[in-house]
């Protein structure tokens, strides 16, 4: 599919959706309550067929967390990024999309641990880098005393 179709093709899953070209892939920043509908059927749909989340990483906006999702789909060799919006920073939460792609798992493990973002559904929703007393360090706000550093 072109960029074209994909763009197509993502507003018809998502009518809310923004989607754009971006500045090496083709953008969509879709509404948190379709990710997992969104993500399962551009898994499944033969013509977009994205069998490979590559990346999975958070960026701390003042307002939100956002959640960037890169998958590729090794039959047609596309690409598109969808990015996904937490509703405010406090407990920030999305739906997990590891039972669609397994990979997503530690992705969304490690967006926990340095975000925050609890993912429902997770099957292992727990740190994987640090240990439970630690704050969110990835936060623009975080700050820790006790280790001289600061944001």
């Amino acid at each position: 599919m072109t960029n074209e179709e994909l763009k197509t093709r993502i507003l018809e899953l998502a009518p809310d959706a923004m989607v754009t070209d971006g500045k090496q892939y083709l953008e969509a920043v879709i509404p948190a309550g379709v990710l997992h509908r969104v993500a399962t059927a551009l898994r499944d749909d033969p013509d977009t067929a994205f069998d490979y989340l590559f990346c999975l990483s958070g960026v701390d906006f003042p307002e939100y967390i956002m959640v960037y999702y890169h998958l590729e789909s090794y039959r047609h060799k596309h690409v598109v990024v969808l990015k996904v919006k937490t509703d405010g920073r406090d407990k920030p939460k999305l739906d997990t999309v590891a039972d669609i792609w397994p990979t997503a798992g530690f992705h969304e493990r490690e967006v926990y641990d340095m975000f925050g973002v609890t993912f429902n559904g997770h099957p292992d929703m727990r740190r994987l880098i640090l240990d439970e007393g630690w704050k969110y360090p990835l936060l623009k706000d975080y700050a820790d005393e006790s280790r001289i550093v600061e944001r």
